[in-house]
């Protein structure tokens, strides 16, 4: 008597995407469809200003597995993934880029490891493929400053990975934060982990949104969500301003005791200048905090979902009502709330 494969979901989340989407579903579903696993696949459409929604829900209408899911706006992609995470129902979650970048061939092996045990796969890059040499070089530096001050190793790290359902409940009830690095919570949680290694593929269609601002932005997220790093910087930058005066201080005693002329005007501004451009930076750092601070208190959820859209037998699974506008919160007692 053949035992019953549980449920497997695959995540893609996408803005923008349009031309890409239906490529990336196919591609995914011929995949699964030899795995012999039941499973289904979540669009999350960040807010894009193209027709990426409307594209996901005619590839379930066209007998693939698709539930389409629209955030208001765009969230940014972290946001989508908790949101994906939240939808998917399935015994393992796969998290994987719309763009075909993270090659959906590699989710067999992802699947093995899961099977033997590991909690959490970590997609691992062994190439960047055709990537620009910039575009390498500013990843490569933003991962080595958040591996530095965050304490994280993310070195060829990727949003192209699987989590066992104890792992999905874990990162969607029990850790609260809004504002969330995905990437370093999958590390952070812990779990029995295995990596898989995979060669960067060709994007099939359209261009990458990261910009190098946007990857600051991330970095700076990751940063101050898992270290003080910055806050004892502050404290470094205090020593060193006392080490200055100390040593501004005995020189002008020292000239005063000798009958020396006090040293003039310039070094007196420059000192200032120095002193209050540490002062500056201090109180922004600082500020960074309390404004995580400030959003976290808010409690605002960190998506609003505009629409979804699901299959026929998964709709009369769910609670009536699925295409009305609902917010969905990530705090520890989760739910869903409509507008």
């Amino acid at each position: 008597m053949s035992v019953a494969r549980p449920l497997l979901s695959i995540v893609i989340p996408a803005h923008d995407e349009e031309h890409g989407i239906p490529w990336m579903i196919r591609a995914v579903a011929d995949v699964m469809a030899r795995l012999a696993y039941p499973y289904e696949i979540v669009v999350v459409d960040d807010g894009s200003r193209d027709a990426t929604f409307e594209r996901a829900a005619e590839c379930a209408h066209a007998g693939v597995t698709v539930r389409a899911i629209r955030l208001s706006r765009n969230f940014g992609k972290e946001a989508a993934l908790c949101a994906g995470l939240e939808a998917a129902r399935g015994a393992a979650v796969i998290t994987i880029d719309a763009d075909l970048q993270h090659p959906p061939s590699t989710i067999p092996r992802m699947v093995e490891a899961w099977e033997r045990g590991a909690r959490i796969v970590h997609g691992v890059k062994r190439s960047r493929g055709d990537e620009r040499w910039y575009a390498t070089a500013r990843a490569k530096l933003v991962n080595a400053l958040i591996g530095r001050l965050g304490g994280i190793e993310l070195r060829n790290a990727s949003d192209f990975k699987l989590l066992d359902r104890q792992v999905v409940d874990v990162l969607v009830h029990e850790l609260p934060e809004r504002h969330r690095f995905y990437r370093g919570l999958a590390q952070w949680i812990g779990f029995e982990q295995a990596c898989v290694e995979f060669d960067v593929a060709p994007r099939r269609v359209g261009v990458s949104h990261w910009s190098l601002s946007g990857l600051v932005g991330l970095a700076w997220t990751a940063t101050v969500s898992f270290s003080a790093a910055p806050l004892r910087v502050v404290g470094y930058l205090g020593v060193l301003t006392l080490l200055m005066g100390l040593v501004i201080g005995g020189e002008a005693i020292w000239s005063w005791a000798n009958g020396i002329a006090v040293s003039g005007f310039a070094t007196t501004i420059m000192t200032l200048l120095l002193i209050g451009s540490f002062v500056m930076i201090s109180l922004g750092v600082i500020g960074e905090y309390i404004a995580k601070i400030y959003d976290e208190i808010k409690h605002r959820p960190p998506y609003v979902v505009a629409c979804r859209r699901e299959p026929p037998d998964a709709a009369a699974a769910d609670a009536p009502g699925v295409d009305a506008a609902t917010v969905r919160s990530t705090g520890a007692a989760g739910g869903i709330r409509a507008i």
